[in-house]
C-alpha cells in the first residue's frame, strides 16, 4: 500500500506541480454550474475521487486526500464564491439558498488536493489503521438499446476513511440508481445519498434508520435544485451499507438487492411497485390511482411507486426507503444489487448459477473446468458482472442494465467449494419481511 502510494504521488505531483492558475481549464469538469453549500460536500468529494481515479490512485489513498482537501476547504471563508443573489421576490417563509460558484470553489478544493498530494509525496503520513476486509467488487453497465444511459452506481469500501471516521467499525457503501425521465436525480443520488448518510448520528447504532432517513433528506435535497434548474427526472435507488457483521439494504422502487449464501438466493426486499397490493393502497388513499398502460402506473405515469424526485407525482410516488438489516454469519457468497433492467429479465433465483458459470468462464475462458486456479481473485471475479449483463441483455432486456456483485468470500473459493459440493440448487429463501 505505501509502495502504491508512493508511486502515484511521484507521478501525480510531476502532472500537478503547482496549484492551477485562475482562469485556466480544470483538469475535471465540475457536476453544475451553482451548488449550494450541503452540496459541496458531495460535488467536491466526486470531483477529487474522478480526478484520481482517472489517474489509476489507490482507493484509500484517493479517499484520504480527498477527505483532507475538503476538510480544508471547508475551514475557508466561502463568501468570495457566493452567486450574486438574483433579484426576485422570495416567501416570507422561504429562506433564499445561497449559491457557490462551481467552477471557482472547486478550483479551490482542487488546489487544496495538490497542496495536500505535494506535502505527502514529500513526508507521506501513517495511515491510519483499518479494519476493513477486503471486499472485490465486479461492476459493469451499458446503455443496451435505449436513447440514454440514465444509470449511476458508487463502490464505496473506503467510506470511513472518505469521511475521516476514526475508532469506528468499518462501513463499506455500495448502491445503484435507475434514472427515468434524465440522468439528474440518479446523478444527484449518486453523489449525495452517502455524504448525507455519513451525517446521520444513527449510522453505527441503527443503520437501518440511518439509511432511511439519508434517503429521505436527499429527496429533499434534490427537490430544491428541482426548482431552481427546472428539473423533472426521477430515480429508483437500492444501497447496501455493511457495517461491521450487519448488512443493511435501504431501497426506493424496483432496483433490487440479492444477498446469496451456501449458494442460496436470499430475499432481503421486496421492490416498490404500483401493482404491488399495500402500495396500491397506499396511493389509493392519498386520492391517486393505478392503472394499467402497457404495465402498471401511477395515475397513469410512472411505473414505479417509490423514488427520489418524480415531483410532479408526490406523495403518490413516495420518497420514503424502506429498509431491512440481517447479521452477517460467515457463510455468505456476495451480494448483487442490479437495477430493473436486469431483474426484468432474471429472476433472483437464477443468479446463484450465472455467477458460478461466469466464475468458471473467468477461471478458465476456455471452458475447461478441470485447469487449476492460478489466476487472482481479482482477475477470476472482474468479469462476471460483465457475463450477468451479457445474460440479461440476451434474454430481452433493452433497458439500461447495471449489475454489482460485492464478493462477502474471496471469488475464487466459491470455485474451490463447488467443486468439491457441486452446483447449488436453484433456490430462493427468505430471512424475513423488510422493515415498515
Amino acid at each position: 500500500m505505501e509502495e502504491a502510494a508512493r508511486c502515484f504521488l511521484g507521478r501525480f505531483v510531476e502532472e500537478f506541480p503547482a496549484a492551477l492558475e485562475a482562469g485556466s481549464a480544470l483538469p475535471v469538469t465540475p457536476l453544475s454550474s451553482t451548488a449550494c453549500l450541503e452540496e459541496l460536500h458531495g460535488e467536491s468529494l466526486e470531483l477529487g475521487l474522478r480526478l484520481l481515479a482517472a489517474r489509476g490512485a489507490p482507493a484509500g489513498l484517493s479517499a484520504l486526500l480527498c477527505q483532507t482537501a475538503l476538510s480544508q476547504v471547508l475551514q475557508d471563508d466561502l463568501s468570495p464564491f457566493h452567486c450574486p443573489q438574483e433579484a426576485e421576490d422570495h416567501p416570507e417563509e422561504e429562506q433564499p439558498v445561497v449559491l457557490l460558484q462551481s467552477e471557482a470553489v472547486q478550483r479551490l478544493f482542487l488546489n487544496k488536493l495538490i497542496s495536500v498530494a505535494l506535502a505527502w509525496h514529500q513526508n507521506l503520513p501513517e495511515p491510519p489503521p483499518s479494519h476493513a476486509r477486503f471486499l472485490h467488487c465486479s461492476v459493469h453497465a451499458i446503455k443496451n438499446t435505449r436513447r440514454k444511459m440514465e444509470d449511476k452506481h458508487l463502490a464505496l469500501a473506503e467510506f470511513n476513511q472518505l469521511f475521516g471516521f476514526k475508532d469506528r467499525e468499518q462501513c463499506a457503501y455500495y448502491a445503484v440508481f435507475d434514472g427515468h425521465g434524465g440522468v439528474d436525480a440518479a446523478t444527484y443520488a449518486a453523489t449525495h445519498l452517502h455524504v448525507v448518510l455519513s451525517q446521520q448520528d444513527t449510522l453505527q447504532s441503527d443503520p437501518a434508520t440511518a439509511l432511511k432517513r439519508a434517503f429521505t433528506h436527499t429527496d429533499h435535497m434534490f427537490r430544491g435544485k428541482a426548482k431552481r434548474e427546472r428539473l423533472r427526472s426521477g430515480t429508483t435507488g437500492v444501497a447496501v451499507l455493511i457495517l461491521g457483521q450487519q448488512l443493511t439494504v435501504a431501497w426506493l422502487g424496483d432496483s433490487q438487492a440479492t444477498l446469496v449464501r451456501k449458494g442460496q438466493a436470499v430475499t432481503l426486499m421486496e421492490p416498490h411497485k404500483p401493482d404491488r397490493e399495500d402500495e396500491k393502497q397506499r396511493i389509493e388513499d392519498l386520492g391517486g390511482c393505478v392503472t394499467f398502460m402497457g404495465c402498471w402506473r401511477v395515475n397513469g405515469t410512472y411505473a414505479v411507486s417509490r423514488a427520489i424526485g418524480d415531483f410532479d407525482q408526490k406523495p403518490y410516488v413516495s420518497g420514503e426507503a424502506d429498509s431491512f438489516t440481517t447479521q452477517l454469519s460467515g457463510d455468505e457468497d456476495y451480494v448483487l444489487l442490479a437495477c430493473d433492467g436486469f431483474f426484468d429479465a432474471v429472476q433472483p433465483s437464477e443468479v446463484p448459477q450465472l455467477v458460478l458459470d461466469a466464475l468458471r468462464q473467468s477461471e478458465d475462458p476456455e471452458g475447461g473446468r478441470d485447469a487449476p486456479l492460478e489466476r487472482s481473485e481479482e482477475t477470476v471475479g472482474a468479469r462476471v458482472a460483465q457475463q450477468l449483463v451479457a445474460h440479461a441483455k440476451a434474454a430481452g432486456s433493452s433497458d439500461n442494465i447495471t449489475v454489482m456483485l460485492v464478493f462477502l468470500c474471496p471469488p475464487e473459493q466459491l470455485l474451490v467449494q463447488n467443486s468439491i459440493t457441486g452446483p447449488a440448487l436453484s433456490s430462493t429463501v427468505s430471512v424475513g419481511h423488510p422493515a415498515d
